[in-house]
């Protein structure tokens, strides 16, 4: 049974999932984890900030799992912003976890790598501690702020090692990010469990193709994901000058879905390249109008750039542009070759000239773009299944819960062998 794998319809157990850097459900990996659980048998608390335009409410109860939402200003300002966004996501994680008393597993998914705190809490009242990691956060702040390995990076570098020694199981998103878990952070690799994210195959199915989203062109060029500093729109943009510019295409309509810290200096970058006639942003859009688009998108955009993060992390919209059988244009990244495969094609690391040559390829060539989109459909139905990552989660959490259970029992043995007085 699902449940005895890992330890919980026998039991009740009660796991609390932490987040912080994005609401749930919106949070698509927490939220496959947290059905997942339900469905093993757990008992799910998540604790989350809540959303702007959805996700609003203080608390909700969504097909059997209670979440927990709490107020929360994104940063700005830089690293004293982030001091202040980060304390006060600490202050009402902890507040909520009282309010949500005992439970078995604490599981906290970062960034930052600050949640070791409330979970060393609750480590202390009998939980176990499952750590998550979502990216590698000395990574990220190479990555996102250029100020090399200063005493901040020092900072975030020490609170990774806090954390990798809290946790009592490591869930890493990928292969690179597990030989981190054991190389960098210590973690026997027996407590490190791969758990990749992967596209919910109920809500991601292809649909009919509406010609009327290529805005009069013959073809739609799609990008999908978050836009901050380090994830490469202003390349895909420069790439679509060079496309129009140097290469005389013209036959093709963009558009742009997702939002962040750059959305409006990328709409502005736009503007100047003067790409706006041809580029459309959407923002944050519902499921069933992002379908839409990638169902009728011709070519699919993957154009981070090449970094310390980028290099060793799964980007999401690429198992996502798979999913829906598109043909994708990146640029070569480890991790990128081991999620996409033959479902791409890889330009040189942040050669704009080269991004764009690729897409005038795959745009000429519709036998290319079929194959591709169908290779992508059967990795992700295959090896890349979430089926497979559920395998591998419930495993960590029976890992977790034997050692808690041998830890109990340890206690016992020496509490009989005490002398009596």
């Amino acid at each position: 049974m699902p449940g005895d794998a890992a330890g919980g319809d026998r039991h009740g157990r009660r796991a609390l999932i932490l987040v912080e850097n994005l609401s749930v459900p919106f949070d698509r990996r927490v939220w496959q984890e947290c059905t997942t659980l339900r469905d093993a048998g757990w008992t799910v608390h998540v604790i989350c900030p809540r959303g702007s335009k959805r996700d609003t409410e203080p608390e909700a109860v969504i097909d059997g799992v209670r979440i927990h939402r709490y107020p929360l200003r994104a940063a700005t300002g830089g690293p004293a912003g982030y001091l202040r966004e980060y304390g006060s996501a600490l202050w009402h994680t902890l507040r909520l976890a009282r309010k949500v008393g005992p439970v078995d597993v604490v599981h906290a998914c970062n960034p930052p790598d600050l949640l070791f705190l409330p979970a060393l809490w609750l480590k202390r009242r009998g939980a176990r501690f499952v750590f998550d990691q979502h990216d590698l956060v000395p990574e990220l702040y190479l990555s996102r702020f250029g100020r090399g390995e200063d005493l901040l990076y020092r900072g975030v570098c020490a609170l990774e090692r806090l954390t990798y020694r809290a946790a009592d199981v490591v869930l890493a998103t990928n292969e690179s990010y597990r030989d981190v878990a054991v190389r960098r952070g210590g973690r026997r690799p027996g407590d490190v469990f791969v758990v990749r994210s992967a596209p919910d195959t109920d809500r991601f199915r292809p649909v009919p193709p509406e010609p009327e989203l290529k805005r009069g062109k013959p073809h739609l060029l799609c990008y999908l994901g978050v836009m901050g500093p380090q994830d490469g729109v202003d390349y895909a943009l420069r790439a679509l000058a060079q496309l129009r510019d140097r290469l005389g295409r013209t036959d093709w309509h963009a558009v742009f879905v997702g939002a962040g810290d750059t959305y409006e200096e990328m709409v502005e970058l736009s503007r100047r390249l003067g790409l706006s006639e041809q580029v459309e942003f959407t923002g944050r859009i519902p499921d069933d109008d992002l379908v839409r688009y990638l169902s009728t998108a011709d070519v699919c955009l993957s154009p981070d750039p090449r970094n310390p993060l980028n290099d060793v992390s799964t980007m999401n919209k690429v198992l996502e542009y798979m999913v829906m059988g598109r043909p994708i244009v990146s640029f070569d990244l480890r991790e990128a070759r081991v999620s996409a495969g033959d479902s791409a094609v890889y330009a040189p690391a942040d050669d704009e000239a080269e991004f764009a040559r690729l897409v005038a390829l795959l745009l000429d060539d519709p036998e290319q773009r079929a194959r591709m989109g169908k290779i992508g459909q059967e990795r992700i139905g295959g090896p890349l299944s979430w089926r497979n990552s559920q395998a591998s989660l419930l495993a960590a959490y029976a890992a977790a819960c034997r050692d808690r259970a041998r830890t109990a029992a340890g206690d016992r043995g020496r509490a009989a062998r005490r002398p009596r007085r």
